[in-house]
């Protein structure tokens, strides 16, 4: 039997604090949640962990500083805050950078996923590793190698298999067609391996298509970690060998065996003479001395941040698109508009013609804005503090903003904040206007802002102008707002399925 003294004892644990919300007396809070004796809000945590992002969004849009706090420490669990006062973001985003770092427990429950890459590091191990990403995301080498990199994906991939969709009437669950998209496309940024998996024919070769699945199962199960009141309770599981931590294992088995093989193969073809210079993993290795092991926490963490942030965008973009067909048309018309300007015949965009799209790059913008791919984040208290807007914050507090929650305040976008409106990010000529980091902190925002910010909207403006170009989506999935997925990135539960249909000009 798996369940061991030490499972007994948590159960029991578990138990006790159960039957203690049934007697003890409700204290009420600020917002409007009910706080317990001992275990606090614990209660209401628990009810909610499968909903995490929504219940938190509809708790602090009701309290009076838009911030939430937990404290389960009378039980010895853990305490924080969740926030969506841009006030707060920027102070521990920024301005008090250094009191909130990744934090022990955030990188504990990610290491063996993440290992000691950039986004699981902190200190001199993390700034060791933004300079030099930094170092190389400033090239122009690297611009050119990813729009040359997406134009071979979209041209011999992504549009075929729309226009056979389009012929023989297929519904395509596009948020898997644009993942696996994503997925073939960092591949061969990251390092120059195209893995095929938006073919049938990619499928299963070289264990690419077990890679990409291990990859996204892992993202759940680590996801799965934070949600426990019990900090620990994951590594109970890990220690008996119990699910879905077994599963674990094996996925981390997968990950590992196929971006080692990677690693290796590439260092046998440096010490050849046969390595290309233009991928990521080329450049890193080429700016200093790395272990095979930090090499792989450098490609893990390259393909999730590269992979997943602009398949959940595009995936949300789309579904309000067909939802919003004159935002659709607008940008048909600038797309034409711009090709008409330029009298390209490419089947593609260049960076140039890219950068005039300046409406299609505010509909992203607002889509992102309203499903932003890396929903919440977290940063842990280094010292006792106080926020911006008189919250305390404790010593091994974890503080997090919820960016979901952001998007529908009317105190940081207005009467129309759930309204999905393009326009917004305009100025009167209709050029680009951006926002504050702090109130749209969709890139992260201060010292570890995004470093590949102008490479995703390359990526994302450039499938759908050709996309848009062609093609329209007809949404079959039903009405009202897909269910959210709270993975490391948010993505739709059930897919997008969508009818394909060839566009009139």
């Amino acid at each position: 039997m798996e369940l061991s003294l030490t499972l007994a004892l948590l159960l029991l644990h578990l138990l006790c604090f159960l039957c203690l919300c049934r007697t003890t007396r409700k204290q009420p809070r600020a917002d409007g949640l009910k706080a317990y004796p001992i275990i606090g809000t614990l209660p209401h945590f628990i009810k909610n962990q499968h909903r995490l992002v929504e219940w938190s969004t509809g708790v602090v849009s009701r309290c009076p500083t838009h911030t939430m706090f937990f404290n389960f420490k009378g039980l010895g669990l853990m305490a924080g805050a969740i926030t969506a006062n841009p006030a707060n973001v920027e102070y521990f985003l920024k301005t008090n950078f250094h009191n909130y770092p990744k934090g022990e427990f955030v990188a504990s429950v990610m290491e063996d996923f993440f290992g000691h890459g950039i986004f699981n590091s902190d200190g001199d191990h993390w700034l060791w590793q933004r300079k030099a990403s930094s170092y190389e995301f400033s090239k122009r080498s690297l611009r050119n190698f990813v729009v040359s990199t997406v134009r071979f994906e979209v041209v011999e991939r992504l549009l075929p298999l729309l226009s056979r969709a389009e012929l023989h009437g297929l519904t395509l669950d596009v948020q898997d067609v644009l993942e696996r998209f994503a997925f073939d496309n960092i591949c061969c940024i990251a390092f120059d391996e195209d893995p095929a998996c938006l073919t049938e024919e990619g499928l299963g070769v070289n264990g690419r298509a077990e890679f990409m699945h291990a990859l996204n199962d892992a993202q759940i199960i680590v996801m799965a970690r934070f949600m426990p009141p019990v900090k620990w309770a994951w590594r109970i599981k890990k220690l008996l060998n119990m699910e879905p931590e077994r599963r674990m294992n094996k996925t981390l088995a997968t990950i590992h065996g196929y971006v080692d093989r990677i690693v290796r193969e590439r260092s046998e073809r440096g010490e050849a003479g046969l390595a290309r210079k233009d991928d990521f993993l080329s450049r890193f290795v080429s700016s200093g001395e790395h272990s095979d092991e930090s090499l792989r926490d450098v490609v893990t963490n390259f393909i999730l941040a590269g992979r997943d942030t602009t398949s959940s965008a595009l995936t949300w973009f789309f579904w309000l698109l067909s939802n919003h067909p004159e935002v659709e048309e607008k940008i048909v018309r600038e797309v034409a508009a711009v090709r008409a300007s330029s009298g390209s015949t490419d089947a593609t965009f260049s960076f140039d013609e890219l950068r005039e799209m300046q409406y299609l790059h505010a509909a992203i913008t607002e889509s992102m804005r309203l499903y932003p791919p890396v929903a919440m984040d977290s940063r842990r208290c280094q010292h006792d503090d106080i926020l911006p807007d008189g919250t305390f914050v404790g010593k091994g507090w974890q503080v997090s903003y919820n960016a979901y929650a952001m998007a529908r305040l009317e105190e940081i976008w207005g009467y129309d904040c759930t309204e999905y409106r393009p326009e917004r990010w305009l100025d009167e000529e209709g050029l680009f206007r951006p926002e504050s980091s702090f109130k749209y902190p969709i890139f992260h925002a201060g010292p570890r802002m995004c470093l590949g910010k102008e490479m995703a909207y390359i990526q994302m403006k450039s499938i759908a102008a050709c996309v848009l170009e062609r093609f329209s989506f007809q949404f079959v999935g039903g009405e009202g707002q897909p269910g959210l997925v709270f993975s490391v990135t948010l993505r739709m539960e059930g897919g997008l399925q969508m009818q394909v249909k060839k566009r009139e000009h």
